[in-house]
């Protein structure tokens, strides 16, 4: 009897394990399990280095890269600020064809708001509290920058800031943490749209992981200190939403929190991102901040490579310590070959589901950016969130609107500047596409009123601005109340 009985035991475990094995694999797993049993230690660790932009980069630790030889190399997985179909596809093209394996590079840029045609700031589109236009904005932007071979963009920023000196407050949604998370959930929603693959999407890069914003004196960079139950309640639920919106990446802030540094906190990245809230895609730093934790005093090249890895950073954004260093502190097992594949699959996972390995060139479509790029529509749709946006101030005895007579004065060093038009962080966009408001000004009243025009004051002091104070473009040396007063007369 007791025979029977194992004999039945065995025979409906093999029948299991049959149907197991016959059950169809995850198509996703299968791949990039098979890409990466065939790598090497040096190919993987090259996934995980972020390569700058050739040429000068004027952020973080400003460095000058020659990328060429870096990806045929395989000493790089991706690679940021690249602007142009023609320059990327390039790129793309040494990565696949010049390269052992032939694994495509993953191009990011800030485009933050707007690409070709832009939208207003960030913090000014949160005025209107409309999280249909927020997404509609970044559903146009990813639609023309994809089109030059740009997949990720580092956007949304859902820092929250209450000190007006922290000179990035312009990138963020304000002061709000619940309506800051609407909004970078509806950010998210429109770079990556309903399949990460269309290729007129992003992946989205939410930042910066954590408490950016909340840096003491308003000093970027600086240390934040703070309870958890302020942290908890004040800051990080826009970071939470935007995860749990989908977004496909995270990228780490330069602030240290606590005296830890945000990118070698494995409580932030581990336990809550990862553990807490179920984020599954891949963590990359800012801008050389893994080089940068030097500076906060935690160690030497190898000690804060450790403490990012340790903290599961899977991609170092441009400072090259991941290249040098990570198979160095493998070999003293200071990290393991699980972290460092973990890395690499996460990586490589992003690099699938936005379509790159069947198509490494399908977001370099120079046929489709002839009839996206700046098109009338995608313009129309900037007017009129622009419009929502706005906030006025009370039209005391009905001032505005001014009458189309006499001579009207335009004050200020803005007025009469192409690049200031596009605001803060408008990496991808050409300013000279755009009028000024005195040009503007002086075509909508011509033949009915004078336009005069003054810059008034600059953007910092300069003792020579009263021999450069304008008045149709003609220089003066009489004082700004003289100028001031016949332009007012």
């Amino acid at each position: 009897m007791k025979t029977r009985n194992y004999v039945a035991l065995a025979a409906m475990a093999t029948a299991l394990l049959a149907s197991c094995q016959s059950k169809p694999s995850d198509p996703e797993a299968a791949f990039i399990n098979e890409l990466m049993s065939k790598m090497t230690l040096a190919e993987k660790i090259g996934q995980t280095n972020l390569l700058p932009a050739p040429g000068p980069i004027f952020t973080g630790i400003s460095e000058e890269a020659d990328i060429l030889n870096q990806i045929k190399e395989g000493k790089g997985g991706s690679s940021r600020n690249i602007k142009g179909a023609e320059a990327i596809r390039e790129y793309q093209r040494i990565a696949v064809e010049e390269t052992r394996l032939g694994i495509p590079l993953l191009f990011g840029l800030d485009v933050i708001h707007g690409y070709q045609t832009e939208f207003p700031i960030p913090l000014a589109v949160s005025c209107a509290w409309d999280t249909v236009g927020v997404k509609l904005s970044a559903q146009i932007a990813a639609r023309e920058a994809s089109t030059d071979g740009i997949a990720w963009t580092y956007s949304p920023m859902v820092d929250i800031c209450r000190d007006a000196r922290w000179g990035r407050i312009a990138e963020g949604n304000g002061e709000d943490p619940w309506l800051s998370g609407l909004l970078g959930a509806a950010y998210v929603k429109g770079w990556q749209g309903d399949d990460l693959s269309d290729p007129q999407t992003l992946m989205a890069c939410l930042k910066h992981y954590a408490l950016y914003g909340a840096a003491e004196s308003g000093r970027d960079y600086n240390t934040t200190d703070m309870s958890e139950n302020r942290m908890f309640n004040e800051y990080l639920l826009p970071y939470q939403m935007a995860v749990e919106a989908g977004g496909g990446s995270v990228m780490t802030s330069f602030n240290d929190i606590n005296g830890t540094p945000a990118t070698a906190n494995s409580w932030l990245q581990n336990d809550i991102l990862r553990k807490q809230w179920n984020f599954d895609g891949f963590i990359v730093t800012d801008y050389g901040a893994i080089k940068e934790m030097k500076a906060h005093g935690l160690g030497g090249d190898d000690v804060v490579t450790e403490r990012a890895m340790q903290a599961t950073v899977d991609m170092d954004m441009c400072s090259e310590l991941y290249i040098s260093q990570l198979e160095s502190l493998l070999e003293q097992k200071r990290v393991t070959m699980k972290q460092i594949d973990d890395a690499c699959y996460r990586i490589l996972q992003a690099k699938y589901r936005l379509g790159l390995f069947d198509d490494p060139y399908r977001y370099n479509d120079a046929e489709r950016g002839k009839t996206e790029l700046f098109k009338a529509e995608n313009r129309e749709a900037a007017r009129k969130i622009t419009a929502s946006t706005f906030v006025l101030l009370k039209n005391d005895n009905e001032l505005l609107p001014l009458e189309k007579k006499g001579k009207i004065a335009l004050i200020g060093p803005m007025a009469n500047n192409q690049s200031q038009l596009r605001g803060c962080w408008s990496v991808p966009s050409d300013h000279t596409q755009y009028s000024t408001i005195y040009d503007v000004m002086k075509q909508r009243l011509a033949g009915a009123a004078e336009v005069r025009y003054a810059e008034g004051c600059h953007y910092s002091y300069d003792p020579t601005l009263e021999q450069r104070f304008l008045w149709n473009d003609a220089p003066s040396t009489r004082s700004h109340q003289e100028l001031l007063n016949e332009a007012l007369a």
